[in-house]
């Protein structure tokens, strides 16, 4: 029985939404959330509404409100210099919201008796989640950050349990303790390291976000198999934190400006930048390293701009859609025309069949990733069959 009134309504709240599997139930009674939550941070309400400092000295009641709510809890910000209050910096440790973390425990598919790899402790609320549900000593958790996972051990220590507790790279995997039954990342990555997969029994389960440079981020689901490879596919959306070795901060940023071309195009960016989120998947595994950023004005004019990631120097393009045109302008710089392969990729999912994210699919194997459509035999650098 939960004894506080906030946590029965969200716990409530959870289950009328589907958004709290039966399975878990007991755990989320177990293990209150705001044992994880420190005095100062940052609360994300899910939508529109703009985030908001929670500082529990100041005023305990909001803080226990935002607690107690489905919304994700900032808690670290540019690696421990942000200011928590005020949600200026970078996010880089949070308390994601419940609904998205029941819904990645329930993909793992968790059995009485599993061994679990998680990546990314956090605060240690879902490694305590795990815990209750396990029992610590099949939990094995990493963090790299070590002023994060000391506040995730004094918290994890507080909600009574002892799971291990590794400070290092997720990315390298736990041989030593291998093999799990299941691996749990709490951070996105673009590239599943390889390491899960070796680390995972064969019919073992990993369940990741992933997040390419271009499009959505997407929750992936695989499965290893006895040759040590992965096949998975994207259930559902989710917005996660990028693991730190693979967070390239792509942002909006044009140079060389007078050196750029200008041309047009009678394709209406917006119809690339709204496309559904089969179209963004292929693009994102047909154009390598490319960013997308649309932009609404105020007079119904839009831009999309698009930029090469990970490089300061690299290739750019702005599509601007004006209101009543028959043709838009592109400027664009760089040794890549990024415009031409996002249209051309988008146009090769419509020859496709335009297919749905439900019919696209993952594979994991030492020689690397390949995204695929209904068949892993379908990479989008093949013709279907």
């Amino acid at each position: 029985m939960i004894g506080n009134p906030l946590a029965q309504a969200l716990f409530k709240q959870l289950i009328a939404a589907g958004k709290l599997p039966e399975e878990w139930r007991s755990a989320y009674s177990a293990v209150l959330r705001e044992t994880f939550v420190p005095t100062v941070a940052w609360a994300v309400p899910d939508g529109p509404a703009p985030g908001y400092g929670i500082d529990r000295d100041h005023d305990a009641d909001a803080w226990s409100r935002a607690v107690y709510s489905d919304a994700s809890i900032v808690t670290q910000l540019d690696g421990g210099t942000g200011d928590l209050l005020t949600g200026k910096g970078n996010p880089t440790s949070s308390l994601s919201a419940p609904r998205a973390v029941f819904n990645a425990l329930d993909a793992l598919g968790i059995e009485a008796g599993h061994r679990v790899f998680e990546v990314g402790t956090g605060t240690g609320w879902t490694t305590s989640l795990l815990s209750s549900r396990l029992g610590s000593r099949n939990v094995f958790s990493v963090e790299v950050d070590e002023q994060v996972a000391a506040a995730a051990a004094a918290n994890i220590s507080r909600a009574g349990y002892t799971p291990t507790l590794i400070v290092g790279d997720g990315a390298d995997g736990l041989p030593d303790a291998a093999p799990f039954d299941r691996v749990h990342s709490t951070c996105a990555v673009e590239t599943i390291p390889y390491a899960w997969v070796r680390d995972t029994r064969p019919g073992g389960v990993i369940v990741t976000p992933w997040t390419p440079t271009y499009g959505d981020g997407l929750l992936a689901r695989l499965v290893v198999t006895g040759d040590g490879r992965a096949f998975g596919r994207f259930p559902t959306t989710a917005s996660y934190m990028m693991m730190r070795a693979q967070d390239r901060h792509a942002s909006w940023s044009p140079h060389h400006t007078d050196e750029a071309h200008q041309t047009t195009t009678t394709l209406d960016p917006r119809t690339i930048a709204h496309a559904p989120q089969g179209a963004a998947l292929f693009i994102a595994s047909t154009v390598r390293d490319v960013v997308a950023f649309a932009t609404p004005d105020a007079d119904g004019g839009f831009s999309l701009l698009l930029a090469e990631a990970g490089r300061a120097n690299g290739a750019w393009a702005a599509v601007d859609y004006t209101p009543d045109a028959s043709q838009f302008e592109v400027t664009w710089f760089g040794e890549r025309a990024l415009w031409d392969e996002v249209s051309a990729a988008y146009f090769q999912w419509v020859a496709w069949g335009q297919p749905e994210r439900e019919r696209f699919g993952i594979t994991v194997a030492p020689e690397g990733q390949f995204v695929w459509v209904d068949h892993p035999r379908h990479t989008p650098s093949m013709r279907p069959l």
